[in-house]
């Protein structure tokens, strides 16, 4: 008998430690992803300084970023009529309203009959202030040119183009 009350005295123990339970609750949630249009970078004009001409010291010509740049020159660099000139246009196109940022090169070298000047100091703007207005944007795109003193008169080019990157924000 006492073995009996030891028993219902340690069933009754448990009992009083056992958790209440409740049922169970579920909730639901749905996953989602939206692709975006995809970032499109399209040049439509190269980046020119037009004429010029150079006396025995070095100097430089600034071009603006952009639709009509304008020329600055400084040092032994004269200005010349004639020649096209214009800053690098690119049309950019991608999710309407979103921003992006623009990555320039750090320098770049133009050519002549293995006489070159450097490109560097590279500046950019754009008609909608790096917003994709309507889901496109122009990117003008300037720089500096260094003149050597007496550099050799001749149409300088690239030998390879320079790279303009750009991001989503």
């Amino acid at each position: 008998m006492r073995n009996l009350f030891r028993f219902i005295a340690i069933v009754a123990l448990m009992l009083s430690f056992t958790k209440v339970t409740y049922s169970q609750v579920t909730a639901t949630a749905t996953a989602s992803a939206t692709i975006v249009t995809p970032l499109a970078i399209t040049k439509t004009a190269d980046m020119n300084f037009g004429n010029l001409a150079v006396n025995t010291n070095p100097g430089t010509v600034v071009l603006t970023a952009a639709a009509s740049p304008t020329r600055t020159p400084t040092g032994g660099v004269t200005l010349m009529g004639g020649g096209t000139i214009s800053a690098a246009t690119f049309n950019i196109s991608g999710l309407t309203g979103a921003t992006y940022s623009v990555t320039l090169p750090a320098s770049h070298t133009i050519s002549f009959g293995g006489n070159n000047m450097t490109v560097d100091n590279f500046t950019s703007s754009s008609t909608n202030g790096y917003t994709l207005t309507g889901g496109s944007d122009v990117l003008y795109v300037g720089a500096t040119l260094n003149v050597n003193g007496s550099q050799a008169a001749g149409t300088y080019t690239s030998g390879t183009p320079f790279d303009v990157t750009i991001n989503y924000n």
